[in-house]
């Protein structure tokens, strides 16, 4: 299911945009999509503090109120560089300042239909290019998009496994040999419990790594694996 945010000071607005991602949707038939709406920017970035990573697409009219939609999509990009963006606008002024915040359309009001359909194709291509740059997790309904270079480590408990990255705490039910598997590399396993993106490694001391402030157990049966990854990140670093 794509997540799609849509963020104008204008409820008017709003509701035709959400209308016509709709009908584009179903002539795509891309299946089912759940819709955010934002009056402000400084409203999409409160909520997004606290749900980081549950959104794919964010439609933003440049025009509004004290934050207008290209600082808002500068901060965006900032804590989130693979969160597509569309500015939606009535104006032709700003058609060059979005390629500086890697915007993935720009569309005048009202978008022609045409329009909707190659920014969602674009959008859809965008997601399967950076796909290795992202883990994906879902917990309840809501699945979660994660910036690899963002996490710091995963720590399982029973079929319980928290991923800890810069931004939050995201929890759900798997299994840690899995998660190894799906991420990929840049991440060593240094314990049963404990699999840790080797840049976010601050120091090794003993049977402890430090990531931040957390203090994590180095087994004896990873420890060789963990010092092998070190000495390779600080080679290539």
């Amino acid at each position: 299911m794509l997540r799609i945010g849509i963020c104008d000071d204008s409820a008017e607005a709003r509701v035709a945009l959400r209308a016509a991602l709709e009908r584009a949707l179903e002539r795509r038939r891309s299946g089912e999509a759940s819709f955010f709406e934002f009056s402000s920017g400084e409203g999409l970035l409160r909520w997004l503090e606290k749900h980081a990573g549950e959104l794919d697409l964010v439609f933003l009219d440049i025009e509004m109120g004290e934050l207008d939609g290209m600082e808002t999509a500068r901060r965006l990009r900032a804590a989130d560089e693979g969160l597509q963006l569309v500015f939606v606008t009535g104006y032709t002024d700003y058609v060059f300042d979005g390629y500086a915040v890697g915007a993935l359309g720009y569309l005048m009001k009202p978008p022609k239909p045409e329009q909707l359909d190659g920014v969602l194709d674009r959008a859809a291509e965008a997601r399967l290019r950076d796909g290795d740059k992202a883990f994906l997790c879902r917990s309840g309904e809501t699945l979660y998009r994660i910036p690899k270079k963002t996490i710091l480590y995963f720590a399982s408990d029973r079929r319980q496994v928290s991923c800890v990255s810069t931004a939050r705490t995201y929890v759900f039910y798997g299994k840690l040999d899995n998660v190894e598997r799906d991420v990929g590399d840049g991440f060593v396993r240094v314990h049963q419990r404990y699999l840790v993106r080797v840049s976010a490694i601050d120091r090794m001391e003993g049977n402890q790594i430090f990531v931040g402030d957390a203090a994590i157990p180095v087994s004896r049966a990873c420890r060789s694996a963990a010092l092998a990854a070190l000495a390779r990140s600080a080679l290539e670093g």
